[in-house]
């Protein structure tokens, strides 16, 4: 990967600063156990997991998307993207079951893994204006995320098909922020900037994990090349929408290989017991999936 002079410096502080004093967070991310990994998405709201598409796969899904129509978005015709493209492309569908991510997702959600409606594919050309820092999470739905926005948990999965370097609209995210009980974490705000926002890098081939309620964006892309990514967002089966949200057509199911449409049967899934009393019949006597060990499994 070539580096620029800022680049170079960001890569080697390694959770330090750059030349003009933005944070870095440029750890060597292979080195994470899985307790390690899942610390890192439940309590900064963030993980990286570097090569997780293999060269071959990576230069197919280049291709693929290099196919793809591409809109504006309403702030800036040079961020470009394009909706729903699992229903354009097998091998973009297929994206979905991606073995290494759903994995990962189902030792953090101890649950039946589902995929909201919309996988988008996103490009920033040079001249991009940052993305300012924002939810995707918001409790009662948005313009912007309809109710599916509401899901009290969600993942989402950032595929980034070129390097994530300091010049090339990288990644910035404010660490904990989704746990924060403070009025300036409404989820509905939105900010340009943060004094104590991190900014992260990372080679093309690896992908961001999500947690939709910490606040992040982007910076302007000021390099001289677009940067690609795919973005793909799960939730487990239990963590529903507060209303109903537009499930996937026959049609549309029909146009997914079979292996992918579990991930899309059932939009509006979830568990709860309003009636739930205090001494229900049958209670666990014991909960890994949150007991405060996790964080230690190798």
């Amino acid at each position: 990967m070539q580096t620029n002079a800022m680049q170079t410096n960001a890569m080697q502080t390694g959770n330090g600063q750059t030349g003009n004093g933005l944070k870095v967070d440029d750890r060597d991310w292979a080195a994470l156990s899985e307790g390690e990994r899942i610390r890192q998405i439940e309590l900064e709201g963030y993980l990286i997991v570097p090569d997780i598409l293999t060269p071959e796969h990576l230069e197919t899904l280049r291709a693929e998307t290099d196919q793809l129509p591409t809109e504006g978005r309403d702030y800036s015709e040079l961020q470009r993207g394009c909706s729903a493209v699992h229903l354009r492309s097998r091998t973009l569908a297929e994206l979905v079951t991606h073995r290494p991510t759903l994995e990962l997702l189902e030792r953090l959600f101890g649950d039946r893994v589902l995929c909201l409606r919309n996988v988008t594919y996103d490009r920033s050309e040079p001249g991009t204006p940052g993305i300012s820092l924002h939810t995707d999470g918001q409790p009662y739905g948005s313009s912007i995320f309809g109710y599916e926005g509401s899901c009290p948990i969600t993942v989402r999965v950032l595929y980034y098909l070129d390097d994530l370097t300091m010049d090339v609209s990288p990644f910035r995210v404010i660490p904990r922020s989704h746990l924060c009980m403070h009025a300036d974490a409404h989820p509905y705000k939105r900010y340009t900037s943060h004094a104590e926002q991190v900014v992260v890098p990372c080679r093309a081939g690896s992908a961001l994990f999500l947690n939709h309620r910490v606040f992040h964006g982007t910076l302007p892309n000021v390099g001289a090349r677009p940067r690609r990514m795919l973005a793909i967002a799960y939730r487990p089966a239990w963590a529903g929408p507060i209303a109903e949200v537009p499930a996937a057509t026959e049609e549309e199911l029909a146009q997914l290989p079979e292996s992918v449409r579990p991930y899309f049967n059932d939009a509006n899934a979830r568990e709860f017991d309003f009636a739930a009393g205090n001494k229900p019949e049958g209670m666990a006597v014991d909960a890994p999936g949150m007991a405060p060990s996790r964080w230690s499994r190798a």
